[in-house]
């Protein structure tokens, strides 16, 4: 497996009648797998300004194998199987990261 970072970016589309509930879950799981997983280095959620249900998540993984590992972690396969009916449309986009910066 390589050690490069995986950096993956989400878009999502949410049934509007179902949208709080849908961002309770994705909250729920994204504080569970920055918590639990060491190779989940940032998970980051945004909305659409005047489109709330359509979402962006930009994710960075240590690598290949900490990004597999996370799609059978407990918390993730809840999220996806309370989620996945809520989901109108789904795209991942593999990105490359030119920049990416944080404070601790």
């Amino acid at each position: 497996m390589s050690r490069k970072p995986v950096v993956r970016m989400a878009e999502l589309e949410i049934e509007p009648d179902t949208l709080e509930t849908y961002r309770a879950l994705l909250t729920e799981e994204i504080e569970a797998s920055i918590a639990l997983e060491d190779g989940v280095l940032s998970l980051s959620a945004v909305s659409i300004r005047n489109n709330p249900n359509r979402i962006r998540i930009l994710e960075v993984y240590a690598d290949q194998e900490a990004y597999e590992a996370h799609l059978q972690t407990p918390h993730f396969i809840k999220y996806k199987n309370q989620t996945a009916h809520m989901v109108t449309s789904l795209t991942f986009i593999e990105v490359d990261p030119i920049a990416m910066r944080a404070k601790p």
